[in-house]
């Protein structure tokens, strides 16, 4: 049965990852194995805005693709034959970057499933801030053995 909504100690059951490279704070709609809609809201004391730039703090690209990646995580990861399983990026095509996050901004991560087998997948992910994409882009994953 999905569940509507996940909190953070929820995710971590789900995602090995861990602060400071956790990046989905609640989800507020889950498909398994199919869709997940999760957030983030990007504080100020985030590690990568102190270089990132510290005259104009703004999210790095590769960090909106792994939160998206996170969050298909979290859709194919709930799916009692892959529990405990690590998905590793094995692609990522089509990354396209329109609008700046910075910080305070709180995004709304949506990964689909495209198609998912024993040991590979593909999902399509979308950053939203305020409405519009910030983000976008297809990512392919490999489980691990």
């Amino acid at each position: 049965m999905d569940k509507k909504s996940l909190n953070l100690e929820e995710i971590k059951g789900i995602l090995p990852h861990r602060d400071p490279f956790l990046f989905v704070n609640s989800v507020d709609e889950l498909e398994v194995g199919k869709k997940c809609i999760a957030r983030k809201t990007f504080g100020a004391d985030e590690y990568f805005f102190k270089g990132h730039f510290p005259d104009y703090p703004v999210v790095p690209g590769v960090i909106l693709v792994e939160a998206l990646a996170q969050t298909g995580g979290i859709a194919v990861l709930s799916m009692p034959e892959n529990k405990g399983k690590i998905a590793f990026f094995a692609k990522i095509d089509n990354a396209k970057f329109k609008k700046q996050i910075r910080p305070g901004d709180e995004v709304i991560l949506t990964t689909e499933m495209n198609s998912i087998r024993s040991s590979s997948g593909i999902g399509h992910g979308i950053a939203t801030l305020n409405g519009e994409i910030a983000c976008e882009c297809d990512i392919m994953f490999m489980f691990s053995k």
